[in-house]
Formats: structure tokens, sequence, C-alpha cells
């Protein structure tokens, strides 16, 4: 005992002062990398890895420590049949090392490789503490990421720009939003909602975001810091005199104003906005700024003047720094980036694989942009991706017209922890130089994430037909993300989707993913093995209760109410044994979310209840009874989790059903809903 104690500790001492890489590959191996695996930085005008064996040992060669930890990743994945996976993101390698049968050399096509979202801060991360966002870097080093969105801890700047203005920590109270609202508060959608936040949140998440950075900065990560995009409380007016444009409205909240860029103080705002920023942060070579976002008001805006502004404030801070827009809706407006200088901007073609702005003639013109993944929309649930699309569009834009400005592939989803295959594949695309069959790179995938040399006849049979369906969601489906499970939705016997602006119409036959179910249920595997069988037959349970909704609406046109209230009865049960299915993973249920947010409270009871209240708000009403009826807000970011299911969803269909069927009272589906998150908020 005493001699692997002392052995522990050496591994951890020589961690704790390995160079980056070596420290990395420690940690996502439990320690079982070192000694094993020997990296070499050999220097390149071109991201590159290489692989090869040395005796008993994998080498890894690469130009920087990201293309490194790349290779580190298709090693695991593609010889040592481990993949790092948000359901188990570290693991230990075998005992007897396996070797490449020969190098393995990949070159990037593209030198950007993105990664996030703003609302993914708000559906996925808002109560991530420092272990699980190092974690994530780690993560991302692995998937080639080289410039992630990075906004924690930007509410300390906006505080401490605040109070140099005069607002009182009250006023800066009503401003900044709660902790599970930043993503629309800094896309100037909405103000306050949410808060306000107790004063150690500020203090804590600065210290968060600086450790955060350094990590990023250690490998070689690039964060893309939150630039200046022209917000400003929309009480400046009366407060400071400031001229501001009227800002309206987001889903019925109040946005925040935009400073009028021919309003005097602009430069002032904008560079002590980046002087408060890089003291907190330091500077970065890449700022995100989106405004205007989601019909945000340009009337009375010089828009070339506005992109002018922005930029030469952003160069103020950092002259060799670049600029990334999202592409999405009416952004980035054309007259705001036309007169910009190329090389200065980049742009997120934030949809790529639907949307597909990309395939204008010339794509943005003469500015650079990404491919782009969005994929989730509102950290639903659900198995979704358009393989072929995603892989075909990619290389048709590498040969297309657009070609010339093509810089990067990223992903860009509101919510993560899902879809892992689809992740893989996107990261995958920049070091594949041409274009592959999908098929066969399932099958080695796969056969990399459940650790198996070869994939049960039924599996792979299984995962085929996923690939044909969920997998392949044609590009005209009506609906984003997902098709949505109705156990989430409130309760109709027309209902269409569980969120506004999602579909829960069912583009191919339920068999199909009960078929993968079945063939997952039949055989046993490592964790991944067993994240991706529950999923798989959640996905089922989800298809058969669509199914079930739309039998019990066909029978009550034909007046059969026999067959509705059994149809009705297996539902309900439906719902309960999803619950149960779930419940088996941690990942899959809703206290692991209702407690992360909690935990960020210590000891601290008034926080904790807030924070909790902002995690349950967000995935159920999201606003105020304004926003989440009239604005549409409602369910969202519904979750098929273990205990929501039970605990609301299954009782708003039962109420339904009960006042439908047997004549009880009619249901009040948002006063359940607020009930809920009254009480799990208090626990």
């Amino acid at each position: 005992m005493r001699i692997f104690l002392a052995l522990f500790i050496c591994i951890l001492a020589s961690v704790a002062t390995a160079a980056p890489i070596d420290s990395l590959a420690a940690r996502v191996t439990e320690g079982t990398s070192v000694g094993r695996i020997v990296f070499k930085e050999i220097p390149s005008k071109t991201d590159f890895f290489e692989i090869s064996g040395s005796g008993n040992k994998v080498v890894i060669e690469g130009n920087n420590a990201v293309s490194m930890a790349t290779g580190l990743n298709w090693y695991l994945k593609y010889v040592a049949g481990i993949h790092i996976s948000w359901n188990n993101l570290t693991q230990p390698l075998p005992e007897v090392l396996p070797l490449p049968d020969k190098a393995i050399r990949r070159q990037a096509s593209v030198p950007h490789r993105y990664y996030l979202n703003y609302c993914t801060f708000s559906y996925s991360m808002p109560f991530w503490d420092e272990d699980r966002w190092m974690k994530e870097i780690d993560w991302m080093a692995l998937h080639g990421i080289n410039m992630p969105l990075s906004l924690t801890g930007v509410e300390a700047v906006w505080r401490n720009l605040l109070r140099k203005l005069g607002y009182s920590d009250e006023e800066i109270g009503e401003f900044v939003s709660g902790p599970a609202f930043f993503a629309w508060w800094q896309m100037n959608n909405l103000e306050g909602w949410g808060g306000p936040l107790p004063a150690e949140w500020y203090d804590n998440q600065a210290e968060l975001q600086k450790k955060i950075v350094a990590r990023m900065k250690e490998l070689g990560i690039d964060p893309v810091l939150p630039g200046y995009a022209g917000m400003v409380p929309r009480n400046i007016g009366d407060k400071l005199g400031y001229k501001i444009d009227d800002p309206g409205k987001w889903c019925g909240f109040p946005r925040p104003a935009f400073l009028s860029t021919a309003d005097e103080h602009f430069d002032t705002i904008a560079d002590l906005y980046y002087k408060e920023l890089t003291d907190l942060f330091g500077t970065s070579a890449y700022y995100s700024m989106d405004p205007f976002h989601e019909g945000g008001s340009t009337a009375g805006v010089n828009l070339p003047e506005a992109g002018a502004k922005l930029m030469a404030a952003m160069k103020r801070a950092n002259p060799q720094s670049k600029w990334v827009i999202q592409s999405w809706q009416a952004n980035p407006r054309p007259a705001m980036i036309d007169t910009l200088t190329a090389g200065d901007l980049l742009i997120l073609d934030l949809y790529s694989d639907k949307d597909r702005k990309w395939r204008r003639t010339e794509g943005y013109g003469k500015h650079d942009w990404l491919y782009c993944m969005l994929l989730n929309f509102g950290g639903n649930v659900g198995l979704h991706g358009r393989i072929d699309t995603l892989v075909n569009d990619f290389y048709d834009a590498r040969t297309g017209a657009a070609n010339a400005h093509l810089s990067g592939v990223g992903s860009t989803p509101e919510g993560i922890e899902n879809n892992p295959v689809m992740f893989e594949l996107v990261y995958e695309l920049p070091w594949r130089e041409e274009r592959f069959d999908t098929r066969s790179w399932l099958t080695d995938y796969l056969k990399g994430r459940y650790g198996l040399d070869s994939l049960p006849d039924d599996v792979a049979a299984g995962w085929n037909a996923l690939a044909a369906t969920v997998y392949n969601m044609p590009v005209d489906y009506n609906g984003q993300g997902t098709v949505e499970s109705l156990f989430c939705a409130r309760p109709a016997w027309d209902v269409r989707s569980a969120s506004t602006w999602g579909s829960s119409k069912l583009f191919y036959s339920p068999d199909s993913t009960a078929l993968a179910a079945a063939a997952m249920a039949a055989h046993t595997g490592n964790d991944n093995y067993s994240y991706d069988s529950a999923d798989i037959q959640r996905q089922a349970n989800a298809d058969r209760g669509n199914a079930l909704l739309r039998g019990m609406a066909a029978a009550r046109e034909a007046g059969d109410s026999a067959a509705m209230i059994a149809m009705s009865n297996e539902f309900l049960n439906l719902i309960l044994a999803q619950d149960s299915l779930l419940s088996t993973q941690p990942d899959m249920c809703v206290d692991t979310w209702l407690d992360a947010a909690g935990a960020l409270a210590g000891n601290d009871p008034a926080a904790r209840e807030l924070y909790r209240r902002n995690a349950a708000m967000l995935i159920t009403v999201w606003g105020d009874s304004i926003a989440a009826n009239s604005g549409g807000l409602h369910d969202y970011s519904h979750r098929e989790w273990a205990c929501l299911l039970r605990e609301l969803y299954y009782p708003r269909w039962k109420a339904f059903f009960d006042s439908e069927l047997r004549g009880a009272p009619k249901p009040d589906f948002y006063r359940m809903e607020c009930d809920w998150v009254d009480r799990r908020s208090k626990e």
C-alpha cells in the first residue's frame, strides 16, 4: 500500500511539472500516459499531427499543443479503443499499450476551429465549477478546438464599468441578469431577469474566468472574449443623458439600449469596457460582438458608422485582434460589415447544415467565414443530426465559390452534452482531406467509442437505421433541432411540438429507433455503451409516445372514447417508464442540474435558492407569464430528464386527460410549472 501511495504521489508531482500537453494526457488518461506516450513539437506553418510507435511507447508529433492533443484523441479512438466523451471525460489506458500498424499523419485543411454559442453558457454551463471547466478545456484541445467563446465572468466587467459611471450596486443588479440568463443579457435581449446576483458571484466568476483563460492559453487555445457591442442599460438616457436608440423588446422582455454611435460618449464607454475586460482577463486575438441580435432595432442607426466604431474600439484594445460575429437571421447586416477591412472579421455561418447561407454565390464576399454545425436548440434532449449533409456540404464548400474565404469549422450549439457522434464528426472534418463514406466512418467511430474490435451485427444494423433516420434529418424539416418528445409538451390533442419553434413531426418510422434500442439492450458494454443504450431507448420511448398521441387524436375524431382512454393510460405509463430508465444515468437526471446550481452558493441559503430557481425556471417557464405564454418561451429548454418527467410532465398530461376524458377541471399549466419551480428552488 505504501509503495502504491508513493508511486501515485510521484505521478502527481510529475504531472504538475510536465509540459502542458503531457499534463493534459495524464489528466485524461488518469495518469496512465506518463512515460508511455511521448510528445514532440515540430515546427510547421500548417497544423498537423503524426502518430507512430517506438519500442513500447506511442510517439505523437505536432506543431503545437492543440495539434498534439488532437493526435492523442485520434490515437485513443482509433488505436486504443478509448473514447473521451462528455459522459466519460477521463479513462485509463490499457495495461498493454496498443501501437499503430503504421504512422498516422493528418493535416488541418483550415486554421480556425471554433466552439460554443452564447446560449451554451446558459443552457449547459451556467453552474459549472472549476473542475468541470478544466475537463471541458481538455476536451476542446482533444478535438482540435483553438478558438472557443469564453464569456464567464463578464458580469464583473460590467459591474466595474457601471460603478465608474456612478451606478449603485442596486442599480447594477437591475441590469445584470441571473446566471441562467446571461446569454440573452450578453446578446442585448433582456436585462435583470433572474437577478439580482449576490456580491460574491461577481468575484467568484471573475476568478474562475482567470483560471479558464490561463488553462486555454497554456494549451495554445485563444479564447474568444466578449467585445463591446454597443450595449448600455436602457435607463442610461434618463440617468446620464446619453443618446440611445429605442431597443424594443425580445419575446416580451425590454431590451438593453444600443448607445448611439452619434453620442459623444460612445468611444469613452467602449474604451472603458475594454480597459475593465483587459484588467481582469487580458487581451485576446478574438472578440465576439453581435449587435442587433434576433430582431434588435436598427432604426436611426448609421450601420456603416456603427460597424466602423465597434471595430475601431476593438482595435484600440488589441490592434492584431479579429471581430467574430454570428450569421443568424438578419445578422450580420451587410451595411454594417461591407466597409470593414477584409481579414479583420470572422463570420460564423451559424447553421451551415440547414440554413446554408454560405451557399450564396460568393459566401460572405471578401470576409472570412467558418462552416458551423448548430445542432442543438435549448439544450433539448433527443437524437439528432444531419450526418450526410454535414459532411457533403463541407466538401462542397471547399470546392465552391465560397471556398476562397472558408477559414474554419465550428460547432455553435445552444446546448451540449448530447449527440456525441455529431460533435466527433464535425471536428474531424478539418483533418480529413478528402470526402469520405459516412457509414464506414460511423462503424470506426462506434468501435472506438465502445472499445470493440467489431460491432455485433444487430448493433451495427441498429445504428445504420439511426444513421438513415434521426441522424439524417432532411434539410427542409420544419423545426429546430431534434424531433421533440411530446412527453415534454404542454398537453393538447393537436400539439405539434414541445417548444414554440420546434416540431414533433416524425419524418421516419418509430420502428427504426425501436430496432436500435432492442439491439443495444441485447448486449452490454463499457460506460459509453451503457449511456448510448439508455439514450437510444429513451428516443424509442419518446417516438412511441408521439405515435400514441397521434393515435389518440385519430380516435377522438372517430368518437372512440374507449380507445382514447386505453391509449392515454399507455401514454402515462410510458412517461413513468421513461423516468425510471433515465434515473440510471446521472447525466439524464434533473437533480444533477439543480444540485450543481445550488452547490455554487456554498453556505448561503438565499443564493442557493436563487441559483436553483434560475436553473428550474430556464427549463420550464423560462420567463414571466408574458415571456412564457405570449413570448413563446415556455418549454423552449424542455429536458426529457428523470424526476422532471415524473414530477411535472406526467402530472400535466394526467391533469389534461382527466379534464378531457373524465370531466375534471381544466388545468392551469403555467401555474403547475411555477409551483414546480417554487418547490424545487427551496429544496
